[in-house]
């Protein structure tokens, strides 16, 4: 299943989260560099700095869009960061899958669709699916069903344009 994902990073959560997410809109994280990449490329390096390590991944059929989403915001690849850890599609770490999150670029952000007004009700509404407990989709199917609904619905404007579904895993060093 993971195999058709690519690495994106490792997200540092503070302590108190209550919820599952990689989104900084939703729970604190700790960032890879501040004002900069939200998530980690070394799994010591967020360990270090987080209460706990997620570890994530996007579809690789996903990586162009999201480069591009990277470039309008300002982010090049060659310094190290995110976009050059999509560039390289290197494998996802091995770990237990937490489940699934719809996430989607702005602006030098994370959004999830849990924290623009609604989108989980809408993509509810439309397709019936919901998250678990822990605020991820559990069924890769589901997330990506999500993900697509939610692009082609144009709801998360001006904001999101192009949803993903990020899988989630817990990974141990």
């Amino acid at each position: 299943m993971i195999d058709d994902y690519v690495f994106a990073g490792h997200a540092a959560v503070a302590a108190g989260a209550d919820r599952l997410s990689v989104s900084d809109c939703l729970v604190d994280l700790v960032p890879a560099e501040p004002g900069g990449d939200d998530w980690f490329g070394a799994f010591a390096a967020a360990a270090a700095r987080g209460e706990s390590v997620l570890t994530v991944g996007v579809p690789v059929e996903h990586v162009e869009p999201l480069l591009a989403d990277l470039a309008a915001a300002g982010w090049v690849r060659g310094s190290g960061g995110l976009p050059d850890r999509l560039c390289h599609r290197l494998p996802v770490p091995s770990g237990q899958i937490l489940g699934f999150e719809p996430i989607g670029f702005d602006d030098g952000t994370w959004h999830s669709w849990a924290c623009l007004g609604g989108l989980v009700d809408d993509v509810h509404a439309a397709t019936g699916i919901r998250p678990a407990g822990n605020g991820l989709i559990e069924a890769e199917t589901d997330a990506r069903e999500a993900a697509r609904w939610l692009t082609a619905s144009g709801l998360g404007d001006p904001k999101v344009f192009f949803w993903t579904p990020a899988v989630v895993l817990g990974v141990r060093g």
